[in-house]
């Protein structure tokens, strides 16, 4: 599906290094590493807005939809969530379908300062869908939110994937639970530059803490 052959990248300094791994389809991949890693940088090289990286070291892009849920919902705050949505290309009909999806229905003619962060958060993972994505890019989507807001969302998430087999995501994030309850392979980025430092499937309830607190033990032991 994907194949990342990034040899690097620098903002004067070295952030990302070397990154060779391959994303199939239905890969549920939580990305996990410390503040300021370079998680961030990862999503932006494979989603193809960093264009200080040869097109070559993202092989297969060009032959996929991606969606990307950035940190910030990034909704147009003059258009309602219907005009939002088709911008990208569906019909008022789709982009109602689309809401309705996140559970929005009714709320198309809605402007996006008249939601909360959180269904602001929804209204753009409806447009993710839109575009029907093969691979689904995930920006800390759970970050400011209440824990009930947080979990309503990533139950709304883990029922789209699983309602969407052969989708990949790629979701950064910071909190085990996520991965626990996401992902079906993880990813911890560490190290300067920044390296996969695992790369592998997850096994049973349980895995991702354990994991996870031996990887940081070894990155203050690094430190």
């Amino acid at each position: 599906m994907l194949e990342l052959r990034i040899a690097g990248r620098d903002f004067g300094q070295p952030v990302l290094g070397e990154v060779f791994v391959n994303i199939t389809r239905g890969d549920r991949i939580c990305l996990l590493g410390p503040s300021g890693i370079g998680k961030t940088t990862l999503l932006n090289v494979i989603a193809g807005l960093d264009t200080s990286i040869p097109d070559g070291a993202v092989v297969g892009r060009d032959k996929l939809r991606i969606g990307y849920l950035f940190q910030e919902h990034r909704l147009l705050p003059w258009r309602t969530l219907c005009a939002n949505l088709m911008l990208v290309g569906v019909s008022e009909r789709e982009a109602e379908t689309c809401l309705a999806q996140v559970g929005l229905p009714g709320y198309g003619q809605y402007l996006p300062d008249q939601l909360s962060l959180g269904m602001a958060r929804r209204a753009a993972l409806a447009r993710c869908l839109a575009v029907r994505p093969d691979l689904l890019l995930l920006d800390e989507p759970f970050a400011s939110l209440d824990p009930m807001m947080a979990d309503e969302l990533r139950t709304l998430i883990a029922g789209i994937l699983d309602a969407n087999p052969s989708m990949a995501m790629i979701c950064v994030t910071h909190d085990g639970v996520d991965a626990e309850m996401l992902a079906n392979r993880l990813w911890y980025l560490d190290g300067k530059p920044a390296r996969l430092k695992w790369n592998d499937e997850l096994g049973g309830p349980g895995v991702v803490t354990d994991l996870l607190g031996k990887l940081r033990k070894c990155e203050l032991a690094d430190s």
